[in-house]
């Protein structure tokens, strides 16, 4: 940002992050790098003292508890960043205390929680966002342009491959990982709720799934590791979507989109085959960073009184999915995500 455009200090939306683990510390990061769109003033977390150490390494204020963050008049706006399953306690609290939230994914762990915040987010009147940031990476804002536009045809298939490891230290390193209680479930939850998001973003929403879900190669968590859906979309196209934490080695997350004029793969974000029946040129793509431009857009949401890319019912969207494909795991059954509530 040029000097001539950088806002005034007093004009800058002021943050406040509460949870300063791995994610938390992240943003805390972005926040106080020169390329940051806003302020961070203050941290909170459940451990003071990490809080304090945060705080010592940004030159920020560490408040004395949640509570006490919320109530400082200097901070607009809050990034939550604490385990899954309290996502709903504190963003209820966030809103409620009349602070705009940015919340880590996914909103919660339960689309019962998930409709408590929507509540939440109504009553207040307050921007409310979710991080999805691979919507902003600019070849995936190419593929949901393309198939807006029908370049691809009518869709007709897709399939999603989230293969990655977490090793046994990884679940054994916070007594949270792995339950589902705090963490809400494992593979599809936890890491593959970005593409499923992705997914939901793209293709629209989901009629119908079946899903088989087992723990193959971890021990002491409650949940999975490894996940494989078959689905009908609403609009007839049909998704096979496999994500799991047992793939060892670095196997790229893979997204094919397949239409009746056009057909694109990309792995890791990047094109590696377009084609397409009238002759669909790929453009030049800009590196981006893209957990700077999800954060980039929820303060321009703020500041500007406009919905931020990615929504509240969105985000609910990609909860209702995986809750069914946990109840389908379960089961043996299709399972049919849970609708929208009118009344929210």
């Amino acid at each position: 940002m040029s000097e001539s455009t950088t806002p005034a200090s007093h004009d800058l939306l002021r943050f406040g992050i509460i949870g300063v683990g791995i994610i938390g510390q992240g943003h805390a990061k972005r926040l106080t790098s020169d390329a940051a769109p806003a302020a961070l003033i203050a941290v909170a977390d459940q451990n003071p003292e990490a809080a304090q150490k945060i705080a010592a390494e940004h030159g920020v204020e560490a408040a004395e508890d949640v509570t006490a963050l919320l109530a400082r008049e200097d901070i607009d706006a809050v990034i939550i960043a604490v385990p899954s399953g309290l996502h709903a306690a504190v963003t209820i609290q966030a809103l409620d205390a009349g602070k705009h939230v940015f919340l880590e994914k996914p909103i919660e762990i339960t689309v019962e929680a998930a409709d408590r915040i929507r509540a939440a987010e109504q009553r207040s009147g307050k921007i409310l966002t979710i991080a999805s940031q691979r919507r902003f990476a600019a070849e995936n804002q190419f593929l949901k342009q393309i198939i807006d536009e029908g370049k691809l045809g009518r869709l007709t298939s897709a399939t999603i491959e989230v293969p990655l490891w977490r090793s046994q230290e990884y679940y054994d390193s916070g007594a949270w990982r792995g339950t589902w209680a705090l963490d809400g479930g494992g593979a599809l939850m936890n890491q593959g709720v970005h593409l499923v998001d992705l997914t939901l973003w793209l293709l629209g929403e989901v009629e119908e799934l079946f899903a088989f879900t087992g723990l193959l190669a971890h021990e002491r968590i409650e949940v999975e590791d490894t996940v494989t859906v078959t689905a009908r979309m609403k609009s007839g196209a049909q998704l096979t979507f496999q994500a799991t934490t047992a793939a060892y080695g670095n196997l790229p997350i893979r997204m094919n989109l397949m239409g009746d004029a056009g057909s694109i793969v990309t792995e890791n974000e990047r094109v590696v085959h377009m084609h397409s029946r009238d002759g669909l040129e790929l453009p030049e793509f800009t590196p981006r960073e893209i957990l700077l431009e999800g954060l980039k857009d929820f303060v321009s949401a703020v500041q500007n009184q406009t919905a931020p890319l990615v929504s509240s019912a969105e985000a609910r969207a990609a909860v209702a999915f995986i809750e069914a494909v946990y109840e389908s795991g379960r089961t043996g059954a299709p399972v049919r995500p849970a609708a929208l509530p009118v009344e929210v």
